[in-house]
């Protein structure tokens, strides 16, 4: 049994959903289909699901509001009539969008969540009647009925352990179940979304919950790659990643998964294969617990902009016992949470990323380090890259570190910070970012090459 999850690309159009229909249709083993919200069909083109959010924020009735929900319908109205599939969804889809925005609440982010939560709705129901167009036996199901049901924490819901129980049932019944992504329900029936990139966590959810044999997802890339191909043009493909490497990896960048979505299968040791719709007979790539073939050391080099250096020192700062509890307790109370943590025996980094730090904050911060740690030293530095460099035969290999900072120094670039967790999974290294993309190339070219 396995669960077929196609992201926003793989349902972007008609001529996209017939692919997905196509995938389904030769495998029947793939029981449970989980949709994302149509994506980009061309790189000016815009998601369903960001016009659904620009819609949350203006005025119902107005005409900016009738002229985004002309669009969205226009969108979908397209699809469907390509799809030869009853107009009557057209109808539901606007009584959806108009009652979403009619809601008055004082938490926009409650209002949002509902509107967000009709592109994948949507999606999951057109793509269920066309199943049924080309001969198979498909129902939308939706997410409370499922029993994904998740807390109470709009925008970044989190699913609950009952859930699990009322999803395995799931598999007593006959056909294809098509599921929605991105969204569940509280106990007391409130929808909910996921964090941004939610679809991929429901297809995990799914495949934990029915324990299946493997969960598919289905994008616009043949495989993963070991490195971004818009820096290295037809790098080499990773055939098998384990969990590990492929959290790092998302973490960091990657842009194949958001970063949590695996933990549902990676709980569940459900092996995840991601495929390409435009070319599924192509192998994909492998996720899995463990690999137990032999490995080189690093699978992936992974990299993101965007961060800032808190840096503080103070002279014995190793002998004043909680300073680094009560550095993190600070940026803890300001709500910033931080990606890294280097230190020395008098200094300490905290690496965060730049939209956790505004302004106000970045005041309030420097304001009360000042007065409850009285450091030597403080400053904040914009301008940041982190490059990870990714492999669980790390723990293994020798001269890992080594290769990494001679390619930076083959490259003439200077490494402001080194951080190696204790998993020894990978290793972060801190450039300044208009330096990112030579480095990458220098890391390929010493791993890789």
């Amino acid at each position: 049994m396995k669960v077929a999850k196609f992201g926003g690309s793989s349902v972007a159009s008609s001529e996209q959903i017939k692919k997905a229909g196509s995938i389904v249709a030769e495998d029947t083993e793939r029981k449970f289909v989980v949709v994302s919200a149509p994506g980009k069909q061309f790189d000016t083109d815009t998601k369903i699901t960001d016009r659904l959010i620009e819609l949350s924020y203006v005025e119902f009735n107005t005409k900016e509001y009738k002229s985004i929900s002309d669009k969205i319908i226009e969108r979908f109205a397209k699809i469907v009539h390509e799809l030869d599939i009853s107009n009557e969804i057209l109808t539901e889809i606007s009584e959806a969008i108009d009652t979403a925005a009619s809601v008055e609440t004082a938490d926009q982010q409650r209002k949002t969540d509902i509107l967000k939560s009709i592109g994948e709705d949507s999606c999951a129901k057109i793509v269920s009647r066309y199943l049924n167009t080309i001969g198979l036996n498909a129902q939308y199901v939706n997410p409370e009925e499922a029993g994904i049901i998740v807390s109470n924490e709009p925008g970044n819901a989190q699913i609950l352990p009952d859930s699990y129980k009322t999803l395995y049932e799931m598999r007593e019944q006959k056909g294809i179940m098509v599921i929605p992504g991105f969204f569940g329900f509280t106990t007391d029936g409130k929808l909910m979304t996921f964090s941004r990139g939610g679809s991929d966590i429901t297809g995990s959810i799914v495949a934990a919950g029915v324990q299946a044999d493997l969960y598919e997802n289905f994008t616009d890339v043949d495989s993963v790659y070991v490195v971004d191909p818009r820096i290295i043009p037809n790098p080499e493909k990773v055939t098998t990643l384990t969990y590990k490497e492929m959290r790092e990896l998302s973490y960091s960048g990657f842009g194949v998964f958001h970063d949590e979505a695996l933990m549902p299968a990676f709980q569940a040791e459900i092996p995840v294969c991601i495929k390409n719709t435009n070319n599924p007979e192509s192998a994909g790539t492998m996720i899995v617990s463990n690999k137990n073939e032999e490995s080189r050391g690093v699978v992936g080099i992974a990299s993101d902009t965007g961060f800032s250096n808190l840096y503080v020192s103070k002279y014995l700062m190793n002998r004043e016992l909680g300073f680094g509890r009560r550095l993190l307790q600070i940026l803890e109370d300001e709500g910033i949470s931080f990606e890294h943590a280097p230190s020395g025996i008098d200094n300490m980094s905290v690496i965060i990323r730049d939209d956790e730090l505004t302004a106000e904050k970045e005041l309030s911060v420097i304001n009360r380090i000042h007065e409850e740690l009285n450091p030597d030293t403080i400053s904040i530095d914009y301008g940041f890259a982190m490059v990870m460099v990714v492999g669980e035969g790390m723990m293994s290999a020798v001269g890992i570190a080594e290769k990494s900072t001679a390619a930076f120094a083959d490259a003439n670039i200077s490494i402001e910070m080194i951080n190696q967790g204790s998993s020894e999974v990978s290793v972060m290294f801190g450039i300044r970012k208009d330096k990112l993309h030579k480095a990458i190339k220098a890391l390929y070219n010493k791993f890789f090459n």
